[in-house]
């Protein structure tokens, strides 16, 4: 599927963007960053649904704007740059390693994530990440830089891979390494069965759907429901598929494949 077959029109309306008017830069990357992470929720849930995740931007753009889904970081990003390209950016899809407190750095590939371009300055852009910045980050190296919440650095690592770490109360907490080369969304395949089909792939562990609020954040995991507001945590318990299913439809207006089923059989 092509940039110019998208219908970039659905596209800002399912993020709560109408008529905007502002040229390709850094106020309408900003804008377009936040209205997405406002508006579509980090989730893994086609993974327990056992609904494959191919990585193709068509499908994406079916189950993002015409179903009102999530996704995980290959479909968000992969489709968040299309859009960016069809809106006039020049942008590049980077992989990235996460970090895992218990498991160090992930292979190339664990994440998809963009680079984008405007002359001599570049923005680093993720709408797939769950509880990241809400802001691009430029592209310059040991500067603080602060959203309205959380405070980031890039600084350079070994083998000339770029950091990216958050501060989290007084310490500084690594959140991916990427390398500054473009990449191919089919580059990302093999490490995308990876993620929803191994056994020890953290996605195949529970299902979690995440989303950016204008307080704070909201998340709904197989166990709990958590929400935080103006930095206060609050937390359900949620004791059963069946609650899990009512939460998913109430918060994020998703029903799962159960729920839909009910409904067509009444």
């Amino acid at each position: 599927m092509t940039v110019q077959a998208y219908n970039l029109k659905g596209y800002l309306e399912r993020i709560g963007l109408h008529g905007h008017e502002l040229p390709p830069g850094p106020v309408l990357l900003s804008t377009l960053q936040r209205r997405h992470l406002l508006s579509v929720p980090f989730e893994n849930l086609d993974i327990h649904w056992k609904r494959p995740i191919v990585l193709d931007t068509e499908r994406f753009y079916k189950k993002v704007i015409g179903e009102g889904r999530g996704g995980f970081c290959y479909e968000l990003n992969g489709l968040f740059n299309e859009l960016l390209k069809g809106l006039g950016f020049k942008t590049r899809l980077v992989s990235a390693r996460v970090f895992s407190a218990d498991s160090g750095l992930g292979p190339e590939f664990d994440h998809a994530a963009i680079m984008v371009s405007f002359g001599d300055t570049e923005y680093l852009t993720d709408v797939g990440f769950g509880d990241f910045t809400t802001e691009p980050l430029r592209f310059v190296l040991d500067e603080e830089q602060t959203d309205e919440a959380e405070t980031f650095v890039i600084r350079r690592g070994k083998n000339d891979q770029l950091e990216v770490i958050k501060r989290v109360g007084d310490e500084w907490k690594s959140q991916y390494v990427f390398t500054d080369i473009e990449r191919g969304l089919a580059e990302f395949a093999e490490m995308c069965d990876v993620q929803q089909f191994s056994a020890e792939s953290h996605f195949t562990q529970g299902k979690v759907c995440s989303m950016l609020t204008d307080t704070g954040r909201k998340t709904l995991t197989d166990k709990k429901f958590i929400v935080t507001t103006n930095g206060q945590k609050t937390e359900t318990v949620v004791g059963s598929a069946e609650e899990f299913d009512r939460i998913l439809l109430r918060e994020f207006g998703i029903a799962s494949p159960v729920a839909q089923n009910h409904k067509a059989f009444l």
